[in-house]
């Protein structure tokens, strides 16, 4: 059974369905009904449905995953591990000293000089996923920080100028509250 576009999952949630395919796989061999089957897996009869007559057609061997969807990735786990411990060193370790960002132009441009391959700034993308990294939005800050003049202001002065004014009168926004009469 493939799901499109991976059904959305990682290898691990694709084993788990996997098992769960395997299982049902077992009680149809059982002679167990598809309605029974999708009560006890928790699933859609339409699933159940559909599993039972694969299963009938191939046996067991027609549920099992057959990997994700779609065409395999332009970069290997190997050159993907590579690519990993060149991003670890930074952008300054490969040239780029003026700012500390990797963008996706960059990364195109790190894989074309790692493994002689052009690649599309699509492929950098779903490479930097299967890495795990994620879209980030760069902090700007003022190359003056002083990180120690800060924590002592939010320690000392911020407590003073948070603190609600005293306790007046309340009164009520309501123009026919009893409070304004």
């Amino acid at each position: 059974m493939r799901y499109g576009d991976g059904g959305g999952v990682d290898q691990v949630e694709r084993v788990r369905r996997e098992r769960v395919r395997q299982r049902a796989a077992e009680l149809f061999a059982a002679d167990v009904s598809a309605i029974e089957v999708a009560q006890r897996l928790e699933v859609s009869t339409k699933s159940a449905y559909q599993w039972r007559r694969a299963w009938v057609t191939g046996g067991a061997q027609a549920l099992a995953s057959k990997g994700t969807s779609g065409p395999d990735p332009k970069l290997s786990d190997g050159q993907l591990a590579r690519l990993r411990q060149r991003l670890e060193q930074g952008p300054a370790a490969a040239g780029y000293g003026e700012d500390q960002r990797w963008t996706l132009v960059r990364v195109v441009a790190l894989i074309a000089t790692l493994f002689h391959l052009r690649v599309s700034m699509t492929t950098a993308w779903q490479a930097m996923r299967r890495l795990g990294y994620t879209a980030q939005m760069p902090i700007h800050r003022a190359a003056e920080r002083d990180e120690a003049a800060i924590a002592a202001w939010r320690r000392y002065q911020w407590p003073s100028l948070k603190e609600s004014p005293p306790a007046a009168a309340r009164g009520s926004v309501s123009p026919t509250s009893a409070a304004k009469r």
